[in-house]
């Protein structure tokens, strides 16, 4: 699970994968639907997980800006400060 932070606008972008590095490549070269016009992103934030399954269902927690999200943003709140 991943978090990426847009240096155009500050946007954050949550996702899951199994090959972080191949991801933000792909986030960067335009290739993803929502991201691309966003460009480019930092990764901030990454867990790793043996279990794909648990990946995604730590992504949808946090797909859904609930409490998950707000304590996520108040611990990394150093890391999202330092693109602006």
């Amino acid at each position: 699970m991943y978090l990426l932070k847009s240096q155009k606008n500050n946007s954050l972008y949550v996702g899951y994968t199994n090959d972080i590095d191949r991801r933000l490549k792909e986030h960067n070269a335009g290739l993803i639907g929502y991201t691309k016009k966003y460009l480019p992103w930092t990764l901030i934030y990454y867990e790793s997980y043996v279990s794909l399954e648990d990946a995604k269902r730590r992504e949808k927690s946090l797909k859904h800006f609930g409490r998950a999200y707000s304590q996520l943003k108040k611990r990394i709140i150093a890391s999202l400060k330092t693109i602006e």
